[in-house]
């Protein structure tokens, strides 16, 4: 008998006016007791959708329609409300794809661990303590006795994200769910984090169901691949079979598009006076401690950093999870402040919180955040959202905001039918794009992208590049371009930044940094992506013998 078993299974959305549209139309799969399925799609295609309804789970204004779900001789859809709390995280865990909103915000990270730990073992006091401690270490968390005590709002998405990780071992489960678990990661700890849940699924025996649109993961950790398109299941067949002979169109052009680190080519410098020039930038969290207490300052998440940007040119800022690479963009944006050092833009200072800035200056400088549900007001339609900056900053009517809204969406592959929905009702790569929609309306002279890309599918990341060089091309837009991407860094990036626990190791024209790093650090980046495409080939050969 399968593991997993999935029959006929129907999820309707319902939407405004009481119409329902279909996310999941009649999907059927099973799995083998210890075994790791892929589901990829591009965005909206209901692999998340899919994913959560293994829990038991149903975002909100949505329904299970008909069809099965079941975990061994567990029918999971037909569990009590009671039953499914003590299933979720015990027999069947889920890694989700945003951190933060899966994790307690008034909590620190280690009383939400160790509160878990109680929930499903017998261990109290110093010893669940030790146990979350331990989680944290396995999962590559760097000091996890300071992370301990810190806030989710405290650490760094990649750091997040390895904490929900943790969590979701804490029981030992059975049936492992991961939606674009490393989604946050850089390669080196991605690396890091997947061959942890390699080891962790070999320990437990456990079968694990794997949801990305980042098909080199899935190639090297699956056996077997999904591949859903409009709710659809496509294809469905052994993982070297699917990226080596795809049988259908739709599976191809996924294939096809997945992007790999080649040489750059060379650009031509960008001239005229800087737009943003940072000389000697400064920055450390307060270390934690009680309420109402004086903290002092923590470890520099930023070291004496220097750089400029021309308008028009793109900077690719690199480094492991921590390096200070969100940090820089969130002080250029007013999201943080209190810095050393000085950051100029337009040859004016630039300093202070945005709400302390003129509407101008805050019009000129966004930022489009690595969590897009976070940065999203839930309660704001998708038309709210863009048309407010379309209002504030133009004095557009409500029915030329609306317009161009519209005409924000079809530039970002979107169709005007999400103007309705709410943030929770779009998938990861609908709000992703939704969320750099609302920063182009303001027609931004900088543009601080922090991993925009990290939640897309490949076909949606070609076209948000293109149309972000397009932007740049047209309108002069300066990018601060985040990722831990190095295929994505070197196609879009005039000049490359690696940063490393807040200092510079490297900074020049993408072609040379690429070619010849100069320091040690760079080249291990570089060495672990390339790493990741070896093992994506190496898996591919081992299925290739297995189907022989």
């Amino acid at each position: 008998m399968a593991h997993v078993t999935v029959e006929d299974l129907r999820i309707t959305y319902r939407g405004q006016g009481g119409a329902e549209t279909v996310a999941v139309a009649g999907a059927s799969f099973s799995l083998e007791r210890g075994a790791a399925l892929g589901i990829v799609g591009e965005s909206g295609s209901g692999k998340s959708t899919i994913a959560r309804a293994l829990l038991g789970f149903a975002r909100p204004g949505a329904r299970f329609a008909g069809g099965l779900v079941r975990l061994g001789e567990t029918s999971v859809l037909e569990l009590s409300p009671a039953a499914l709390r003590l299933f979720r995280g015990g027999r069947a865990a889920m890694v989700p794809q945003n951190p933060l909103s899966a994790l307690t915000p008034h909590m620190t990270v280690g009383a939400q661990l160790s509160e878990l730990v109680r929930q499903h073992s017998d261990l109290r006091g110093a010893a669940a303590k030790a146990r979350a401690l331990d989680l944290m270490v396995q999962t590559d968390l760097p000091e996890p006795t300071a992370l301990f005590a810190r806030y989710p709002h405290e650490i760094s998405g990649g750091q997040r994200q390895r904490v929900v990780i943790a969590a979701a071992l804490v029981a030992r489960p059975e049936l492992i769910v991961l939606d674009e678990p490393t989604t946050a990661l850089d390669k080196t700890v991605e690396a890091r984090v997947l061959d942890l849940v390699r080891r962790v699924q070999a320990d437990l025996g456990a079968s694990l169901v794997y949801v990305s649109h980042d098909l080199n993961v899935i190639s090297a950790m699956c056996d077997r691949v999904l591949v859903m398109k409009s709710g659809e299941i496509v294809e469905d067949g052994p993982t070297a079979q699917i990226f080596e002979a795809p049988r259908t169109a739709y599976t191809r052009s996924l294939v096809q598009a997945i992007p790999r680190l080649s040489a750059p080519m060379a650009r031509r410098p960008k001239s005229g006076p800087a737009l943003l020039s940072i000389d000697g930038l400064g920055f450390a969290y307060r270390a934690p401690g009680r309420l109402f207490s004086r903290r002092k300052a923590g470890r520099p998440a930023l070291d004496g950093v220097d750089l400029s940007l021309a308008p028009g040119e793109t900077l690719g800022v690199v480094g492991e999870s921590g390096s200070g690479k969100s940090t820089l963009a969130s002080l250029v944006a007013g999201a943080v402040a209190g810095h050393s050092g000085r950051i100029r833009f337009d040859g004016q200072p630039l300093a202070g919180l945005a709400r302390t800035r003129s509407k101008d200056l805050r019009r000129r400088v966004q930022m489009v955040f690595q969590d897009p549900l976070s940065s999203l007001n839930p309660t704001h339609s998708v038309e709210e959202t863009l048309t407010r900056p379309l209002r504030l900053y133009f004095g557009q009517s409500p029915a030329a905001a609306r317009e161009k809204a519209v005409a924000l969406l079809a530039e970002l592959d979107l169709s005007p039918a999400l103007l309705s929905r709410r943030p929770r009702q779009l998938s990861g790569g609908q709000q992703q794009r939704i969320a750099l929609a609302r920063a182009l309306a303001a027609e931004p002279d900088l543009l601080l992208c922090d991993e925009i890309t990290s939640a897309l599918d490949v076909t949606i990341q070609g076209q948000v590049l293109a149309l972000l060089e397009r932007l740049q091309a047209e309108r002069g837009i300066a990018c601060l371009f985040i990722s831990h991407d190095l295929a994505v860094v070197s196609r879009v990036s005039d000049r490359v930044l690696v940063l490393e626990r807040g200092q510079v190791r490297d900074l020049g024209p993408t072609a040379e940094i690429l070619a010849a790093p100069s320091s040690s650090y760079t080249r291990t980046l570089m060495e672990a992506f390339r790493l990741n495409e070896r093992n994506r080939r190496e898996a591919h050969q081992r299925d290739d013998r297995t189907v022989a």
